[in-house]
């Protein structure tokens, strides 16, 4: 029997890039998944709907809720997480992975911009794991994973893009709250961040082009990560700030090769590590 068969995860997005890598490696042992997003129509600079993304996880092996729906509506938020566990019968597992990014100064950012990522950010990952608590509380092995970076003071990380750095690490407080609210509960709630800039649309559009995606991996680094970490027992695994090759370590595979999108590529560290 596979790990997370017959489990119902929500996610925030996934209609491509990680959160898509993160549900198709959950459906491949037949996981429910249920993703809010949306994008349901195609973007002229973007691949992937959520129904293109739903397709994908059925012929995965997965059962696939489409909800298109704004994880910063209230109402919305509400009425998907319900409609997931009437659908799935429960809720085992979240995964915040709803995101916007401007690596804009604060000097130049449209304060639209701003909005924008604290509402998806910090605000959609704290609306969306709360909403789902309930449900989580009645779950076997009850995980939240939020794909943000560990929280750090070095004013590096916030003299460039202030704006962007509030909204990840809002995200990024959200576990550390969360995971000692609910810890009697047993929930886990942990980060996930990937060490190298991962082969995205954002990473290909805003971040560099294909010199950037010369440098990447590719998000399936970021899936097979995040599906050791929600197969662990939640009781022991909470409050964590995970970095991708470091879970791989943990479970013992160390030859990262076949994860980089160039072979033999010089890759580049991403936001907020160090190296």
């Amino acid at each position: 029997m596979t790990a997370l068969r017959g489990k119902t995860i929500v996610m925030s997005g996934g209609s491509r890039g990680i959160g898509l890598a993160i549900a198709l490696r959950a459906a491949r042992d037949g996981a429910n998944i249920a993703l809010l997003a949306k994008t349901s129509a195609p973007h002229p600079r973007l691949e992937g709907t959520i129904h293109t993304a739903a397709a994908e996880i059925e012929a995965a092996g997965g059962q696939a809720l489409a909800i298109v729906g704004d994880v910063r509506d209230d109402v919305v938020v509400a009425g998907a997480v319900a409609q997931a566990a009437e659908r799935f019968g429960g809720i085992d597992i979240v995964v915040n992975n709803a995101s916007a990014i401007d690596v804009s100064p604060s000097a130049t950012i449209a304060m639209k911009r701003y909005d924008l990522m604290q509402d998806v950010n910090a605000r959609g990952t704290f609306l969306l794991s709360r909403t789902c608590v309930p449900y989580l509380r009645e779950a076997g092995n009850p995980h939240v994973l939020t794909l943000s970076p560990p929280l750090s003071l070095d004013p590096k990380w916030y003299g460039p893009h202030l704006a962007y750095t509030l909204a990840k690490f809002g995200m990024s407080m959200c576990t550390v709250g969360m995971a000692v609210e609910h810890a009697d509960a047993g929930i886990a709630f942990n980060s996930l961040w990937p060490r190298t800039i991962i082969a995205t649309a954002a990473v290909q559009n805003l971040l560099g082009g294909d010199a950037a995606m010369a440098q990447s991996r590719k998000p399936e680094i970021v899936a097979d990560a995040a599906h050791h970490i929600l197969t662990r027992p939640a009781r022991t695994t909470t409050g964590n700030f995970f970095i991708d090759d470091e879970v791989l370590a943990d479970a013992g595979v160390t030859d990262l090769g076949a994860y980089a999108y160039v072979a033999d590529a010089d890759l580049q560290v991403d936001l907020f590590l160090d190296g």
